[in-house]
């Protein structure tokens, strides 16, 4: 081949039509990024996750027991986006996730760590099935305020369903369904459900418990599980549970058995609470 031989100029041009179709590219890569693939769930994960459940937020269907995404994006683990709060000292002492001072205070003349589990349950409900925010402490006072409980001990069924109404929820109250099949249709139709359970009625979950209200989330029909909040044992506190222990746990000796949210309409919730109350501990990504 002949070699050809170039002047200072054209060496000048090669070089500056070079530089300029390597910004160009670069400038185009930027503006056109390739897609990312997403990240698959850890089997762990995957494995918890059926299709009946989908990421909590925003606003939420009335009948079926899904819940809307709100704009928000759906997450691989469900249950990043459910609240479970504890109610009592020792998680605050240990600065638990969840935790918060209440838990080490006195509430018209009473600890909240003797009393709290009910509204430990409506802040559950409140923080995971909206994208509004409150501590068990916030929901202390608004229960006062609205519904007629008078504070310093447990909330009652008519309370806590008045507060919940209050807030825009569709709740109902009912007792212990004969058959287990029945009960298994509540939990399915509902966003989630307050539950008062005993050991006096089984030990096969709870021991030494005359009386507490634990929360149920994400009824999974696959693995006939719900994942429990129960802001008294962090030994059961977010754990998957199977329905029937629930079940065969409801305190009977209660006039109620249980609360069940089956819907949320933000227009008709009359407190909108922004932030949250007090000192806590939240997880990462929480606020």
């Amino acid at each position: 081949m002949k070699k050809r031989n170039y002047s200072r100029r054209q060496l000048a041009l090669i070089c500056f039509l070079s530089i300029a179709m390597l910004a160009a590219a670069a400038l185009l890569n930027k503006a056109l990024p390739p897609r990312s693939k997403p990240v698959s769930a850890t089997p762990a994960a995957a494995a918890e996750k059926t299709a009946s459940q989908t990421a909590v937020a925003g606003q939420a269907s009335g009948a079926s027991g899904e819940l809307e995404t709100g704009g928000v994006e759906e997450l691989s683990d469900p249950t990043e986006r459910i609240a479970t709060w504890f109610q009592g000292p020792k998680t605050w002492k240990a600065r638990a996730e969840w935790s918060g001072k209440w838990g080490d205070s006195d509430y018209d003349g009473s600890r909240f760590g003797a009393f709290g589990c009910g509204l430990c349950c409506m802040a559950n409900i409140y923080c995971s099935l909206t994208d509004y925010r409150c501590s068990p402490a916030d929901m202390y006072e608004y229960a006062k305020k609205v519904s007629g409980y008078g504070g310093g001990g447990a909330i009652d069924w008519g309370f806590m369903k008045n507060t919940l109404e209050s807030a825009g929820f569709t709740c109902t109250v009912g007792n212990k369904p004969e058959k287990y099949s029945e009960f298994q249709q509540i939990i399915r139709q509902s966003q989630s459900c307050i539950v008062v359970v005993s050991s006096y009625d089984s030990t096969c979950y709870w021991k030494d418990t005359p009386g507490h209200y634990v929360t149920l989330f994400l009824y999974d029909e696959t693995t006939d599980k719900i994942f429990l909040g129960d802001s008294g044992d962090p030994e059961h506190n977010r754990q998957w549970v199977p329905l029937k222990k629930i079940y065969r746990s409801l305190k009977t000796s209660n006039r109620r058995q249980y609360l069940a949210v089956t819907g949320y309409d933000e227009k008709a919730d009359l407190w909108k609470h922004e932030g949250i109350g007090g000192e806590y501990v939240l997880p990462e990504g929480w606020s």
